[in-house]
């Protein structure tokens, strides 16, 4: 029942809206990386929920000559949703978790896919352009987010696609009363159940509070300079509770 790790620059000392301190972050997900697809498989809908975002990106021809970045891949639940869409493109995964990439790594996949260790600010050793790029539940946990939403700008072609898939609730009374009746009913216990502590799942909860609304997330794409941007959300308890942002580079 939780999201994927986050892809983002330590800095030493800076405590987060949600609780941890930044830097304690990527190493919570090294931890937790051996209980995380067995977590994230008991959320229903969510490996759908992840293709569906990929699909949303409507990327033509099977993926052929493409190349994609899954930015905040974690142990590759997204970029098999990618690979699912497009299956012969190139596929990019980064992520700030050593621990998820070992987990990814261990996983089947063709040739055409491989995973580098950097945060998606820096994107050391990644080099564009993309045709596309989708980032699961990564922009919430960024210090700069409108700095990241112009950094993917950059790395894509022109008409190239972001999508944005992510826990957004602060329009809808409905969907913030969800989170929290999901997140401490079901999330935070779980995950105390599975690995013997919450301050992620913690986490969790209270970074989706304090993230914008899907209305100002569009706004923040569009300020970045994107355009065509529209949203859709997912079905299920996650209706207007995730939701997928697209925007495309003129």
């Amino acid at each position: 029942m939780v999201d994927t790790p986050v892809s983002r620059a330590p800095r030493t000392g800076a405590v987060g809206r949600a609780g941890l301190p930044r830097h304690e972050v990527p190493t919570h997900f090294d931890d937790g990386a051996g209980d995380y697809d067995r977590l994230v498989g008991m959320n229903p809908g969510y490996h759908d929920h992840l293709r569906a975002s990929a699909a949303r990106m409507r990327l033509p021809h099977d993926g052929a000559g493409l190349r994609l970045l899954d930015a905040g891949c974690g142990t590759g639940a997204s970029t098999a949703a990618l690979l699912g869409v497009a299956p012969r493109a190139e596929i990019v995964g980064v992520d700030a978790s050593a621990g998820m990439l070992e987990r990814a790594r261990t996983k089947p996949w063709p040739g055409s896919v491989r995973f580098v260790h950097t945060t998606a600010e820096a994107m050391e050793g990644v080099e564009g352009p993309f045709d596309a790029i989708l980032a699961a539940y990564l922009l919430r946990n960024l210090d700069d987010p409108d700095a990241q939403l112009r950094r993917f700008r950059e790395l894509l072609r022109p008409g190239g696609t972001l999508a944005l898939h992510e826990y957004s609730v602060a329009d809808s009374p409905r969907a913030r009363a969800v989170w929290h009746a999901v997140s401490w009913g079901v999330i935070i216990p779980l995950g105390r159940a599975a690995t013997g502590e919450t301050a992620l799942y913690r986490h969790l909860w209270r970074s989706v509070n304090s993230f914008d609304g899907v209305g100002r997330l569009r706004d923040r794409m569009r300020a970045a300079g994107f355009d065509a941007v529209h949203s859709e959300t997912m079905t299920g308890w996650q209706n207007g509770v995730v939701h997928t942002v697209l925007g495309t580079r003129p």
